[in-house]
């Protein structure tokens, strides 16, 4: 399932709220310039210490992903969504989302 979310979404208040709705709500406005640290985890693996200080140029760490799977999206150690790797130019590569990962916290 892909899902699209536009920070302009973000910004309205939804119907109901008592505001006239898609009006911008002014107050989020102030948290638009506060830095985060967004991670895309490609998977994980779990070693003793003694194979990973065994660990040399060339060693291979199995993680427990396959190919193809999504990847996950974290905003401040925080899972958000998933999403796939795509290459953004000849060098580098980005992140595409493909699923917004609902949160089971209400706060």
């Amino acid at each position: 399932m892909n899902q699209t979310i536009s920070l302009d979404e973000l910004g309205t208040e939804p119907a109901g709220t008592g505001a006239e709705a898609g009006r911008p709500v002014r107050d989020l406005e102030a948290v638009y310039e506060i830095p985060v640290t967004v991670s895309a985890v490609l998977g994980k693996s779990t070693m003793q210490v003694s194979q990973l200080l065994k660990l040399g140029r060339g060693a291979v760490v199995e993680l427990d992903r396959k190919i193809g799977e999504a990847i996950d999206i974290y905003v401040n150690n925080r899972l958000i969504a998933r999403g796939e790797v795509v290459m953004v130019d000849d060098h580098r590569l980005g992140v595409t989302m493909t699923e917004i990962v609902k949160s089971d916290r209400s706060s």
